[in-house]
């Protein structure tokens, strides 16, 4: 099944606002019903392939037939872009600026080898695609001025399947377009689990959380993908990476850490080995609530620094509670909108008595820190929402709204500052504009150093929604940077965090990054312009 073309998801699932959200967006944020809805699948002009009929056949001899190489319309916008707000509204418009000029479908490792050389042969980029639920410009190449090239989508649905299972070391090998839903049916059948849950968990693909270093909801528990990645196998126009023979090894630097996180700059990520936990006897999720969001931070600081650490751990601000986000499927609620202070979410997965011992330590310690228990069905709610909130952005922009979400890390002694500052760019930005926004934020993801921040941000549109974000999200990038955080912790750098990532890294870092792509990508066929700046 194909995500949702024009917006998130299965589109069985999406569901309009409740009337008491409309009326409060049109009331708070002056925001306006839309004229019109989303162009028809059918009805956007789409331009003819530029694909020369050599190059389809050298592409359809690496993948074993023209029926994995397809140039027809739909599947060409199915693979344009990816699932940011911006991506969204353009897509919803008819614009098929950066829209691939076939897609291919590989169904191994050798087939792969085979495409980058025909790609090699015939000058054509190409971009790997796995759920393409990218939300930073990752799927958007770009292309120098003075060379214009065409570019190919690398569909990876054939590769998807359980390579190994090893059960005495706990590991398995998985291939990367196997979505996540499926790898944790499959693991499940041999008793484990991977325990990588992000918002993006029924759409996104294994290679993608290696490409990206994807960080799951889980993560306080069972940490982030690129914790969990004990090998990959990277296919590239030179030849085969092979990276991880051990757990860990003193061997030199870790190529592994080299391959993650290079969202197909560097090649294309072709098998992942992965460390796997028991399936949990047990899962309980609760609720508890803050009266500021000072408070509920120096409690999340104490359980991820001290213990015991639950296995999910989340804490909305006063904003993000009121209005609901805390719970996605509950927005708008008498119960949301008499909330009070900040809420926080627990969830706890293992064996049922280390489930319970760790609940009842963790809770002396929330009580200890200023917090209330709400019981579960808060946490309860969270978890059977947990999904849900890229089908609220939909129903948003639907309704004339704009939403969009950004987040950043920081060490704890600087995550107040961080706060406050991108709030207040967001702010300022868009009041500016004369879209006064509602900018809501949540600590998702703690560590003993530091947190994540994940801001989402709702206004109205403004005359031209694209161009009216830009400069608000200018605004939070430098925000961030100034006040010490990464310009991203999860969702990746793409195109739209590049420039930002280029200060992060500093000038030599960049041109170290750049000395690996000339070696691996020496005609610069993957994915050009994402991650790093154009030569």
């Amino acid at each position: 099944m194909d995500m949702l073309w024009s917006g998130w998801g299965d589109p069985a699932k999406a569901t309009p606002l409740p009337d008491a959200v409309t009326g409060l967006l049109r009331k708070l944020l002056g925001v306006k019903p839309r004229g019109t809805g989303p162009v028809a699948l059918d009805e956007i002009a789409v331009p003819a392939s530029p694909l020369t009929a050599p190059a389809c056949r050298a592409l359809a001899d690496a993948v074993g037939g023209e029926e994995h190489v397809r140039t027809d319309a739909e599947s060409r916008i199915r693979h344009t872009r990816g699932k940011s707000t911006p991506d969204l509204l353009r897509m919803r418009g008819g614009d098929t600026s950066g829209i691939p000029a076939a897609v291919v479908l590989p169904a191994s490792h050798d087939d792969v080898l085979a495409v980058l050389r025909a790609c090699a042969a015939h000058d054509l980029a190409l971009v790997p695609f796995g759920g393409g639920t990218s939300v930073v410009g990752g799927l958007h190449p770009e292309q120098p001025v003075t060379r214009r090239r065409c570019f190919v989508a690398l569909d990876l649905r054939r590769m998807d399947g359980l390579i190994a299972v090893d059960p005495v070391s706990r590991t398995a090998t998985l291939q990367p377009g196997l979505r996540a839903p499926r790898a944790e049916a499959l693991l499940a059948e041999h008793g484990f689990t991977l325990g990588h849950f992000p918002q993006s968990y029924e759409w996104a693909t294994i290679g993608g959380f290696a490409a990206a270093r994807s960080s799951g909801q889980a993560s306080a528990g069972y940490g982030r993908f690129d914790d969990m990645v004990l090998g990959l196998t990277l296919a590239t126009p030179e030849g085969t990476l092979e990276a991880g023979r051990a757990p860990r090894s003193a061997a030199g630097p870790d190529l592994r850490q080299l391959v993650l996180g290079s969202e197909g700059a560097f090649g294309v990520i072709t098998s992942v080995t992965v460390r796997l936990r028991p399936l949990p006897e047990t899962r309980i999720h609760e609720g508890w609530r803050f009266s500021s969001f000072e408070e509920g931070t120096a409690a999340l600081r104490r359980l991820a620094q001290d213990g015991p650490r639950p296995t999910v751990l989340r804490l909305s601000d006063e904003t993000e509670t009121l209005i609901g986000l805390a719970q996605p499927d509950a927005i708008g609620s008498p119960a949301a909108q008499q909330a009070a202070g900040c809420q926080v979410i627990t969830g706890y997965e293992g064996t049922a008595e280390g489930t319970a011992h760790r609940r009842k330590r963790a809770a002396a310690v929330l009580r200890d820190c200023g917090g209330t228990y709400l019981g579960e069905e808060p946490g309860e709610r969270w978890a059977h929402g947990r999904y849900s909130a890229p089908y609220l952005r939909d129903a948003l922009l639907d309704a004339g709204a704009f939403a969009e979400t950004l987040e950043t890390a920081a060490y704890w002694s600087r995550v107040p500052g961080l706060y406050a500052s991108v709030r207040d760019a967001l702010t300022t930005r868009l009041t500016e504009a004369g879209t006064p926004p509602l900018v809501m934020c949540h600590i998702s993801h703690v560590y003993e150093n530091g947190a994540s921040l994940y801001f989402t941000v709702v206004s109205a549109q403004g005359d031209d929604p694209v161009a009216h974000w830009a400069p608000a999200k200018h605004a939070a990038n430098e925000a961030i940077l100034a006040a010490g955080g990464t310009i991203s912790h999860h969702h990746g750098v793409g195109t739209d965090h590049r420039d930002w990532y280029v200060r992060e890294a500093g000038e030599l870092g960049i041109e170290a990054l750049r000395a690996v792509k000339r070696r691996l990508d020496p005609a610069g066929l993957l994915n050009p312009g994402v991650l790093l700046p154009l030569d």
